[in-house]
């Protein structure tokens, strides 16, 4: 399994709709708003670094508000 973390900034009162979508894609395992340089951050959890970035460019980055994204993915060792 491949996991990653993708930060996000949202338009302004747009956070608990962007979560709420956010929570209906299969490899999101946790949201959670932050306070600092981004909104909020997602946990994802997928078979590879394919399928995270797949959710990212066709899941994540089309959901409305959202004005950028920066994904982090776990090294494995």
């Amino acid at each position: 399994m491949t996991i990653a973390y993708v930060l996000i900034n949202c338009d302004l009162g747009a956070e608990e709709t962007i979560m709420e979508k956010l929570k209906e894609i299969e490899q999101v395992k946790e949201v959670f708003g932050t306070i600092g340089t981004h909104d909020m951050m997602v946990k994802l959890d997928a078979e590879n670094f394919e399928k995270i970035r797949e959710v990212v460019s066709k899941n994540i980055q089309k959901i409305e508000k959202i004005r950028t994204i920066s994904t982090l993915i776990k090294k494995d060792h």
